[in-house]
């Protein structure tokens, strides 16, 4: 098989029908050009939510999950009895965490621990005249929380230092700062639900870029809101544990659970949502993909079986010079190649472009997402995806017409 006169013959039918060749070729192109651009951008979405969301939450969470339900005395005593009891109140359970403070501590020593913050959290109403809000309040060392959240980064105003110099200090979330119609240097009044009001100064505002957390978060000293709930210096609610890997959050949370007994929810768990949604777009992202390139593939397949048909006395004149089947199948698959490659190429460059355009183009999410363009990523491993998707299918399409050239019975068709 000489492949340079296999080649100056699949060039001489590719420029035959320069339509029909633009077509097929602009088939390929369009499916590669959005397979970039979908995955590119689609895998962007899904980068930006989980990092805001690493970026908010703790890898693993571990608090005392309060159980108000209280077993009746007439049910302990008739088990079996139909009871009717009417009016019982729930059990005051509290939610704190037994020696927190010390098992912190030996947490923080463990292997594979970037860091852990001991916490006192609490639903809040922040009254600033009129307005009334609720939200949240946490109680922590703020150095502590620095190193797992990285506040410094994250503040809009002022700074961390001023919360530990200041006993009665507050860092607010932005868009709650912003709802209150408070600065650094204003007063907030929070109300807890056990009945005390304090009154807070504003000492600097943060932004995580997430709605649920910027809209409703603060940060307080730990000692103050230990003090604000009526609880003792050793009171501990919550404690949030960030690893250096956070793939090993999962089995060291079931460890340290059966270690010390209280619930621990990992960040997979706590984001649910954001990971079935990244699993629903990877799914729709790979079935519309598939689909534009099998369509191409299908366009190549009946532009070549039409070549066949049309080329069919050229084929036989071909075999009856000494061309085998294996030459004429070379032919055409090298035409199927040719569309493949070149398509895919400028596939490549207009998905390249459309991604950049969109990484450019502003976004307002709200006060939900902060986010000011939208989020594409430029991986170098999807455009190597896309033009071998790009090659193998149209080197596909081409076959099934090529194998039925090269059965070509040259003799039956230069009688007929």
């Amino acid at each position: 098989m000489n492949i340079r006169i296999a080649s100056q013959i699949a060039k001489t039918h590719l420029l035959a029908k320069k339509r029909q060749t633009l077509v097929a070729m602009l088939g390929v192109t369009f499916g590669i050009a959005m397979f970039i651009t979908m995955i590119s951008f689609m895998q962007g979405v899904n980068q930006f939510l989980e990092d805001s969301a690493l970026d908010a939450s703790p890898h693993i969470r571990l608090y005392n999950e309060v159980n108000t339900q209280r077993p009746g005395l007439i049910e302990q005593l008739n088990p079996k009895n139909f009871n009717v009891i009417y009016h019982q109140k729930p059990k005051d359970e509290q939610a704190r965490i037994k020696n927190g403070m010390t098992i912190a501590e030996r947490i923080e020593k463990e292997s594979g621990v970037l860091g852990v913050s001991p916490q006192v959290a609490t639903q809040v109403f922040y009254n600033n005249g009129p307005i009334q809000l609720s939200g949240t309040i946490a109680g922590v060392d703020i150095e502590r929380e620095n190193r797992l959240y990285r506040l410094e980064t994250r503040l809009k105003s002022g700074s961390i230092n001023a919360l530990k110099t200041n006993p009665d200090g507050l860092i607010m979330g932005a868009v709650l700062a912003r709802k209150l119609n408070v600065q650094v240097g204003d007063k907030v009044s929070v109300t807890t639900p056990v009945g005390s009001t304090r009154i807070l100064r504003v000492v600097g505002t943060f932004g995580f870029g997430v709605g649920t957390v910027d809209n409703t978060k603060s940060y307080a000293d730990l000692s103050t809101v230990q003090e604000m709930l009526q609880k003792d210096p050793s009171y501990i609610t919550d404690i949030h544990i960030k690893m250096i890997d956070p793939l090993q959050a999962l089995p060291f949370g079931k460890r340290i659970r059966a270690m010390y007994g209280y619930y621990t929810e990992d960040w997979a768990t706590a984001n649910k949502a954001i990971l079935a949604g990244e699993k629903i777009r990877n799914v729709m992202t790979f079935v519309v993909s598939m689909t534009l390139l099998v369509v191409a593939g299908f366009g190549i397949y009946n532009i070549m079986n039409m070549t066949v048909i049309n080329k069919i006395k050229d084929i036989a004149i071909l075999k009856a010079t000494g061309f085998d089947g294996r030459d004429i199948v070379a032919i055409f698959l090298l035409q199927a190649v040719f569309i493949g490659f070149t398509g895919g190429l400028l596939g490549l460059g207009i998905g390249f472009g459309i991604s950049y355009v969109l990484s450019i183009t502003p976004f307002d999410a709200g006060d939900f997402l902060s986010i000011k363009t939208f989020p594409v990523i430029f991986d170098a491993k999807y455009y190597v995806m896309g033009i071998l998707f790009g090659v193998v299918t149209t080197v596909l399409a081409g076959f099934f017409p090529s194998r039925k050239a090269a059965q070509v019975d040259p003799v039956a068709i230069l009688r007929g």
